[in-house]
């Protein structure tokens, strides 16, 4: 099973640049022509949050035009800039939207597929109103009956936030809630192969609970590389890039490989591929 991951489109109303500089719809028309090439075509496509800026309902309304040509299948969790009742409204067919989890006065979007290869269980970590994300009691206990449900199926795990701290300061100081228990909670399920993040706007890989915890680069723009603790808030344009996740057997084993491909502003930008050819290995 190939499985394409996008996130933090961040998409304004058409016509409109995110903070003043970024056209984040031009990149997000390429991510899904990319997408629409790849040989072989993914499976599915996951999109992990901050699909739109502000919330709109017109910024919406245009992002589901422009995701209308692409070809596989989507699955969505809502991020931190959206707006939960616009984006159910906005794919109505996506029944899982509707599976909510009340906690502490909010609804938090929770739910499993169990229709692929490998079983995805999306994780809402947004609270309405709040930048940063966490994860709270009820969902902890949901989520471990939903584990416990099926400890031989290999699963991924969506969610918008990250649940460690990346070494990006201005990020940083936003500590998801309840990072601990939630650590302490996968651990114990070896069966989850992937925990897939956004909302860093940047590629970053980690060992977290006995599993890989990955963020996918962002389609709209990317947060500046600046690791020092002091580093402000900002963003730079460099291209946008998409995460493959591959559900393979190689070599006689059963594995989740995770790749990166990234997105051309021009078919032809990047010259190739080219054949390999006299190859030495030297004695």
């Amino acid at each position: 099973m190939l499985i394409a991951q996008i996130s933090d489109f961040h998409l304004k109303s058409e016509g409109m640049l995110a903070y003043d500089v970024a056209d984040t719809a031009t990149p997000l028309k390429r991510a899904v022509e990319h997408i629409n090439r790849l040989t072989p075509i993914p499976d599915l496509v996951l999109i992990t949050g901050d699909l739109v800026d502000e919330g709109a309902p017109e910024s919406y309304a245009f992002l589901r035009h422009l995701l209308s040509p692409l070809r596989p299948p989507l699955v969505i969790i809502p991020g931190n800039h959206d707006h939960k009742e616009s984006l159910r409204k906005t794919f109505p067919e996506h029944d899982y939207l509707h599976h909510s989890l009340e906690e502490e006065g909010e609804n938090y979007i929770c739910f499993t597929l169990e229709t692929f290869s490998v079983r995805l269980i999306g994780l809402d970590t947004v609270t309405p109103g709040e930048h940063g994300g966490g994860f709270g009691p009820k969902r902890m206990v949901w989520l471990e009956k939903a584990l416990e449900a099926r400890p031989e199926a290999p699963t991924l795990l969506l969610m918008h936030h990250p649940p460690f701290a990346s070494a990006i300061g201005h990020m940083d100081k936003e500590e998801f809630h309840g990072w601990e228990d939630f650590q302490l909670l996968i651990s114990k399920h070896p069966q989850v192969e992937r925990i897939l993040c956004g909302h860093l706007h940047r590629p970053v890989f980690r060992r977290f609970a006995g599993t890989i915890a990955t963020v996918c680069p962002a389609i709209g723009m990317q947060l500046y590389l600046d690791l020092r603790e002091e580093a402000p808030s900002t963003f730079i344009m460099e291209p946008p890039s998409i995460m493959l996740h591959l559900w393979t057997e190689l070599w006689g084993e059963k594995a989740l490989l995770t790749h990166i491909s990234v997105i051309e502003e021009r078919l032809g930008q990047y010259s190739g591929p080219h054949p390999f050819f006299g190859i030495v290995s030297p004695k």
